[in-house]
């Protein structure tokens, strides 16, 4: 060795060593808030799924990939991040002999070639993803999904992979100009950059030097996001296999059921819980689960969850990616505070003693006197306008390639708020009362909850009736029974049915509302109660153990309360939306259109019935067999529909904030130029036909249910 390989050898030793010690320190104090989460027991069921998903979802980059472009650039780059490995150890060879190499491997030409494709895709894909960027930054484009993201971080992540892909080629072709022994064929960017360079001594010091270069700007990274425990753009290459990994469901993503509140990793009951000393959701950041830190560290800041809310979308204050950065910055400042033994109890008082406290620096001290949910003039991380401007649509679970669960965490805040703090928008008072009082939304008399059947040319069965025989068990809904628009959906669906010749029956006065905008808007308790009562009136019909009979709802909140959360409470149903009943039914031939409709139809997806339940089809399917010329798609549908603005109780809200949703959603439809809007949903009919209403279309858009648009074929009628 001549004196550049000792200073060499010198300088990336004590780097390398400084760095690794750096960033296993970073890791394990992660590791420790992290854990400092509530218990969490239902995240390692189906090991086996659960790594087949993580596999399918990190080296097949099937949730990335749904954006095209970025989500190949980004392959590329996630691949050459670990491929490329062999060549950082060839490195530190290179520094102590510049003519060495790993024996059998460096020069074996299958190698040679395979290391130059990656890194070559890798450069390739890295520029495109910086080209990506510049051409989306927030000063370019309104609406940014970068908005609120640490450019500099993500910007200092880029500039490192150009630079190890430069010196990964400039080593290559120095090696080949010194002599090795590889072949044109097997490294060709290699070999033709070697042309440059005559053998000889600066070749070799060459490569000394431009291998200390590589190996410095890598360990360089690695002291970067040591000294930035919060740097998602960089930790989410190591957190998010383990984030995949736990996610709610290995099936699918955290969408449909919301998670049951809980305390100690068990399922709260009501009964025999108490309010002074269990957390009723979450009022501090600690009381998340270990889950929720490991989600808020996760966070790459790409900011494709931010693009598709619709909340973002017309100007209200909610990103869900500035949310999760919130709390992940207020996790890791408060973490010192906690680690020392600090918290709340639920009266606000401090459990630590001053002794335990006396070493938490001022910062943390601070960090933690923020309430967690509070105007940001007063501290506060999350500003209560960003909890309430969330409709749950679910379109940032649904974008997220890291599987991040926003919407759980917004209602596990709101829970609090709602059953603890009692602050919530003022407008949803009624509403909640409405539901205690007379068991819906609306206040209305539940006496008429079967008012709607008078005028049918038919009986509508009830399960009361002794003589009645019924395959499926029609779920009217708080809205299909009091709303004048739904009643109309109502009415389409039963005599459909009826002409269908299905055996249905309705419940009639025994129906009460399933809890939906209840707990979505954070009041678990109420919903447990209307749910209970639901599911007992169920049971006693047998439907828990039926494997034949089934429910057919036509709100896809109804159907994904009954079919994917009174589970939780003992209820297993199979439940259908009419849509997919009604597809069946024509199919079949059972309804057989006489007519078509003309000038054009469109189809809005309720994002309960699309992202939340993954039902797309049927409604297209019949819509398909009645359209003249064929469905009409907006440019946003299926799994990324813009929301019509009425989920998460804000059906039962004022818009204060911004445009309104519905009027952005509204433009969408009128812009396809069809006179049909069809929807699937109640809460969605109300939404568009008020937006079509406000646009002054109504004399030539009118706003139907599917079922609405098939009867009128069925009967020929105009």
């Amino acid at each position: 060795m001549d004196a550049l390989n000792i200073v060499a050898l010198a300088i990336v030793a004590v780097v390398s060593a400084a760095a690794v010690v750096m960033v296993v320190r970073t890791a394990l104090r992660m590791v420790a808030v992290i854990r400092l989460g509530a218990s969490d027991k239902t995240r390692t069921d189906r090991a086996g799924k659960r790594v087949a998903t993580m596999v399918k979802e990190t080296l097949g980059h099937t949730r990335m990939l749904q954006w095209g472009v970025v989500g190949a650039a980004h392959w590329f780059v996630f691949i050459a991040f670990g491929a490329l490995l062999p060549t950082l150890v060839e490195a530190y060879i290179q520094v102590v002999d510049p003519e060495a190499a790993i024996p059998w491997f460096s020069h074996w030409p299958v190698w040679t070639l395979a290391s130059e494709l990656i890194a070559i895709t890798m450069l390739i894909g890295i520029l495109t993803l910086i080209v990506i960027r510049q051409l989306n930054l927030p000063s370019r484009r309104p609406k940014s999904r970068f908005e609120g993201s640490r450019m500099w971080q993500a910007y200092y992540v880029e500039i490192t992979i150009v630079a190890i892909g430069v010196c990964e080629f400039l080593l290559r072709s120095l090696v080949i100009a010194e002599g090795a022994d590889i072949p044109a064929w097997a490294s060709p960017i290699g070999y033709g950059l070697s042309k440059l360079y005559t053998a000889g001594d600066g070749v070799l010091a060459a490569i000394t030097i431009v291998a200390m270069v590589k190996i410095l700007v890598s360990m360089a990274w690695f002291m970067v996001i040591a000294r930035n425990i919060t740097m998602g753009v960089a930790w989410h290459r190591f957190t998010a296999f383990f984030n995949i990994y736990f996610k709610r469901d290995p099936e699918s993503v955290a969408l449909g059921a919301l998670k049951p509140m809980t305390v100690n990793g068990e399922k709260l009951d009501f009964e025999t819980a108490d309010p002074e000393k269990d957390p009723f959701g979450v009022g501090q950041v600690e009381q998340f689960t270990w889950k929720g830190l490991l989600d808020f560290t996760t966070c790459t800041e790409c900011g494709r969850c931010q693009s598709q809310c619709p909340a973002w979308n017309t100007d209200k204050p909610l990103s869900p990616k500035l949310l999760i950065m919130n709390l992940r910055e207020h996790a890791y400042a408060k973490a010192p505070y906690l680690m020392a033994g600090g918290g709340k109890d639920a009266l606000g008082e401090e459990t630590a003693t001053a002794d335990q406290l006396a070493g938490v620096n001022v910062l943390a001290m601070a960090e933690a006197e923020r309430p967690l949910v509070g105007p940001v003039a007063d501290g506060g991380v999350i500003d209560p306008d960003v909890l309430w401007s969330c409709t749950t649509c679910g379109a940032c679970v649904e974008q997220c390639p890291v599987d991040i669960e926003h919407v759980d965490h917004i209602i596990d805040m709101r829970r609090h708020q709602v059953m603890i703090e009692s602050a919530f928008p003022a407008e949803a008072g009624t509403m909640l009362r409405n539901l205690e009082t007379k068991g819906n939304p609306w206040g209305a008399n539940p006496n008429t909850r079967d008012d709607w059947t008078k005028g049918l040319d038919f009986e509508v069965p009830r399960v009361d009736d002794p003589s009645t025989e019924w395959d499926y068990l029609f779920w009217v809904g708080c809205a299909g029974a009091f709303d004048d628009r739904a009643k109309k959906t109502t009415r389409a669906v039963a005599t459909l049915l009826h002409e269908a010749g299905v055996k249905f029956a309705i419940l009639g006065k025994g129906e009460g509302c399933t809890g939906d905008p209840a707990r979505r808007i954070g009041n678990e308790f109420l919903f447990t109660m209307l749910a209970e009562a639901n599911v007992e009136t169920l049971n006693e019909l047998g439907l828990n153990e039926s494997t034949s009979t089934k429910i057919v709802a036509t709100c896809p909140h109804c159907l994904n309360s009954l079919g994917n959360e009174y589970g939780q409470l003992g209820g297993h149903y199979d439940v259908v939306h009419h849509t997919q009943l009604l597809a069946t039914l024509v199919a079949d031939g059972k309804l057989t259109p006489v007519s078509k409709v003309d000038g054009g139809v469109t189809y809005h997806d309720p994002c309960y019935l699309g992202r939340h339940n993954r039902i797309f089809t049927p409604p297209r399917e019949v819509l398909g067999a009645v359209a003249e010329e064929g469905l009409t798609e907006m440019p946003r549908n299926a799994e990324r529909s813009f929301c019509c603005g009425a989920g998460g109780a804000r059906m039962w809200m004022e818009e204060t904030i911004g445009t309104r949703i519905n009027i952005n959603r509204t433009e969408e439809a009128l812009d396809t130029g069809a006179r049909t809007i069809a929807v699937g949903c109640p809460f969605c009919a109300t939404m568009l036909g008020d937006g079509v209403n406000a646009k002054e279309a109504s004399e030539r858009v009118e706003v139907v249910d599917v079922a609405q648009v098939l009867l009128r074929t069925v009967r020929g009628a105009d």
